[in-house]
């Protein structure tokens, strides 16, 4: 879990490292001897990539359905507009857990969020089906892990949304929940340092509640995100 706590600190703040750099990144900065090939497969056990511009080097899974991207010259100016979804993997003592996030991209506004030991797609759709009881997106934009290429997922949406899915190798199409991530890990996971699950749960549930009823943020004029979400004027 060192490595992986390292790993992960070094990707939330330098995310366009690849495996090759952030091996020696490693040794130099934190001496932790972790090869090209051990550094490649803690990333995909964590389900993290380098962002920067590359070819496809995959096919989609069977059955799965892969959506255009639709945020092209998209100018984002109210609520609802857009929701991004993503996956982080959040560190605790001797295990791992992951938090998916349903972001409202105007507002900043955490539409909802849930955390599993898994990335079986359940919690996702728990994730989803809390947004959707509060409203509809116009689009809804995800990356195309299978999470969000499963039947389950495109049909919770499809009549409700326009599906968007970031182009493999589109470096930043999920700017606004990539910042989100780093703005909890680093004001709330790194520091409380948590060390069983259920004491992750509840910290950053208090968390997310503060981030979006407190939290001002400069970019929405130090607003909190939940007043401009419900700003509709």
């Amino acid at each position: 879990m060192q490595v992986k706590l390292a790993i992960d600190k070094l990707h939330t703040a330098e995310p366009w490292l690849g495996s090759r750099r952030l091996s020696k990144w490693l040794l130099e900065h934190n001496g932790l001897v972790v090869n090209r090939k051990a550094a490649q497969r803690h990333m995909r056990e964590m389900g993290i990539q380098a962002l920067y511009p590359k070819p496809s080097t995959s096919a989609p899974q069977p059955g799965s359905k892969i959506c255009p991207c639709l945020l092209g010259g998209l100018h984002i100016c109210k609520p609802d507009q857009v929701w991004g979804i993503d996956i982080t993997y959040v560190p605790i003592k001797k295990s791992l857990l992951y938090l998916v996030a349903i972001l409202d991209w105007h507002s900043r506004y955490v539409a909802s969020w849930e955390i599993d030991d898994t990335l079986e797609i359940g919690f996702v759709l728990d994730a989803c089906q809390k947004a959707l009881g509060k409203s509809n997106p116009g689009i809804i934009n995800s990356d195309q892990g299978s999470q969000f290429t499963s039947p389950k997922y495109i049909s919770l949406f499809e009549e409700k949304s326009r599906i968007s899915m970031d182009h493999r190798g589109r470096a930043f199409g999920n700017i606004s929940t990539e910042r989100l991530w780093r703005t909890l890990k680093y004001e709330n996971v790194y520091i409380s340092d948590y060390q069983a699950p259920r004491d992750a749960r509840v910290g950053i549930s208090q968390y997310m509640s503060y981030y979006n009823e407190r939290r001002l943020h400069q970019s929405l004029g130090y607003r909190a995100p939940i007043a401009v979400y419900n700003d509709r004027q």
